[in-house]
């Protein structure tokens, strides 16, 4: 019993589909997915919506990645502001900041961050936050804008137990992916065998960041069993308890129905 708190299943990641996809995940114990709609065009923010709307264990977010916060205009915003209204759209991203590529220009990603933040705060939804080489302009940005009023999930956790602290004190649980099972992760490892155990998800990022023993092939659903083993490990603790506590904080989280 396991929900996939973000997972990106566009076709152009899987030939096959989501339906197959995510039939292999289900066979594995995954019982809930949640999409995650970013792109250069608002493409993937529409199909995700869809898939959510024909599958009831599946939930979308919509959002920009801060690789692509050059591409949005007025009138994307105002498709995805419509987009993040949707019943089955359960928060607002992934949004946040990337300096490792800076594929757009650092002022540009915070006023797009920003401007989300605002979104999610319009529409009572929590936010998913992608953070990369930019901790501390990522925690300011959330403290200056109220992310406090609606929370939300740090993805793809891969910093340390100071930034964890101050992502838990603005309201925000910490998910954790691949990225916790690779032998280098040492101050992720720390954060998820210390992280309260109400405060914890875990997630594919497929078809990103698979989990050993898959590392370096394409990432899927079925996968986040292997992380949530690990991290159960991690913490000593029994791999379905700490299942069914991932998900049941999942449901609260995002208010999954």
């Amino acid at each position: 019993m396991l929900i996939d708190t973000h997972c990106h299943l566009d076709s152009s990641y899987f030939a096959e589909g989501a339906d197959a996809v995510m039939t292999r995940a289900r066979a594995q114990g995954v019982t809930g997915f949640v999409t995650i709609g970013v792109g250069r065009d608002l493409g993937p923010a529409r199909r995700a919506v869809e898939l959510a709307a024909a599958c009831p264990d599946v939930w979308a977010t919509v959002g920009v990645h801060p690789h692509d916060a050059t591409a949005l205009d007025e009138a994307g915003f105002a498709e995805l502001e419509a987009l993040a209204r949707h019943a089955r759209v359960v928060a607002v991203g992934e949004i946040g900041l990337d300096y490792h590529y800076m594929r757009s220009p650092r002022e540009l990603q915070h006023a797009v961050f920003r401007r989300f933040v605002a979104l999610a705060r319009a529409v009572k939804k929590p936010i998913v936050v992608h953070t990369r080489e930019a901790a501390a302009d990522t925690l300011a940005i959330l403290e200056e804008e109220g992310a406090r009023e609606v929370g939300g999930i740090i993805h793809c956790f891969s910093e340390d137990r100071p930034f964890a602290e101050k992502a838990l004190a603005l309201g925000f649980d910490l998910s954790f992916s691949g990225i916790v099972t690779f032998k280098t992760a040492v101050a992720i490892k720390e954060v998820a065998a210390w992280v309260p155990g109400d405060r914890m998800l875990v997630e594919t990022d497929s078809p990103y960041l698979a989990p050993v023993p898959f590392r370096g092939k394409k990432c899927e659903p079925a996968h986040v069993v292997y992380t949530a083993r690990h991290v159960a490990e991690l913490r000593g603790e029994d791999f379905g308890e700490l299942a069914a506590r991932t998900t049941a904080n999942a449901r609260r989280r995002l208010r999954l129905e």
